[in-house]
């Protein structure tokens, strides 16, 4: 691990102020809340900041406020332990996409914002060894290589898939990211927040250089449900091999403005339109949630290696869909 500066911000404007000088400077930095995937990254020699910029202490942007309009707005300090115990009956879609992230200790200090802003953990981009597409070499390794874990869909720049579960949800609840940086900030839809490699090859989402989240805003309209599901290869801590959100407003007992988000089978958190525009203006049931889990297998390439995530794509998002409904999924005597 290469040395680096540490830097503590007494606030988040001196934070943003810190990273544009380093800009300015000439000298890399990096922002670091909890630290547990920069770490990593350091460790992989992936990453070598001259100057790190740690916002671990600061006191602002880390709680949950809640609305009068039933949102909320969620600090990005906050940790993932937090967000699944405080939103649980709001939110179970969040939730449960938090609670089952990492191990309890990582979740007990990972923040959502940084949660949302991890690097792919595909093996050609982590490893020292190679100079995949993402790291400014010429093709993705993947896409010929040992792709088991990579993208299904959209994985015609490069096969990574998108390691942020809670951004799943957050995508699938239509949340919003408020962002700071010197000459102000922003606010950017879920959906918008996160960037495919055909737009941008050297990142995965849509923050400029010095740019910070600081809050993430999620409505809670009338009639909400929500529920997240995933299946991973064994019940202790584990990467997803799929995951899926679903949000949608009951209204009269059918489904209104229904979104349903693939997890780990794309760059980005993949909605599946097809199956969002069958379920709408519907009651779920069995039987539509599983012309619906077909649905969203609409437009899948598989690699090599992958095409086993299929029925688990479909499973899950069918999974999802009947929890979301409040309707047995299968998944009951493991919760």
């Amino acid at each position: 691990m290469k040395s680096f500066e540490r830097v503590q911000p007494q606030s988040w404007d001196e934070a943003v102020a810190a990273l544009a000088a380093a800009k300015k400077a000439g000298v890399s930095a990096e922002a670091k809340g909890a630290g547990t995937e920069l770490v990593d990254r350091l460790k992989e020699y992936n990453l070598a900041p001259d100057r790190v910029v740690d916002l671990r202490r600061l006191t602002s942007h880390s709680s949950i406020q809640r609305r009068p309009s039933g949102g909320v707005s969620i600090g990005a300090l906050v940790t993932l332990s937090t967000v699944a115990d405080v939103l649980k009956s709001d939110f179970p879609a969040l939730a449960d996409a938090c609670l089952g992230a990492a191990t309890p200790q990582i979740r007990n200090a990972a923040t959502l914002a940084g949660n949302l802003c991890q690097r792919p953990r595909c093996w050609y981009f982590r490893s020292s060894e190679f100079q995949c597409l993402k790291k400014g070499g010429v093709e993705c390794l993947a896409k010929s290589g040992e792709n088991e874990f990579h993208a299904i869909f959209g994985n015609d720049t490069c096969a990574i898939v998108h390691p942020s579960a809670a951004g799943v949800a957050l995508v699938a609840l239509d949340a919003r990211i408020e962002t700071l940086t010197t000459g102000g900030g922003r606010t950017l839809a879920a959906a918008d927040f996160f960037v495919r490699p055909e737009a941008d090859i050297l990142s995965e989402n849509a923050l400029k250089p010095g740019e910070l989240i600081v809050e993430i805003h999620v409505e809670r309209p009338q009639g909400l449900r929500s529920a997240y599901r995933k299946i991973k290869q064994k019940q202790a801590f584990d990467w997803p091999l799929a995951d899926a959100a679903v949000a949608w407003r009951e209204e009269g007992g059918i489904a209104k403005d229904v979104r349903i988000v693939i997890g780990s089978a794309a760059p980005v958190p993949w909605r599946a339109k097809a199956a969002e525009a069958l379920v709408e203006g519907k009651k779920i049931d069995g039987a539509l949630a599983a012309r619906a889990a077909h649905a969203a297998l609409e437009g899948a390439t598989p690699l090599g290696k992958n095409a086993y995530k299929l029925p688990m794509v479909a499973a899950v998002v069918r999974r999802t869909l009947l929890a979301s409904a409040r309707l047995p999924d299968g998944t009951e005597a493991f919760g």
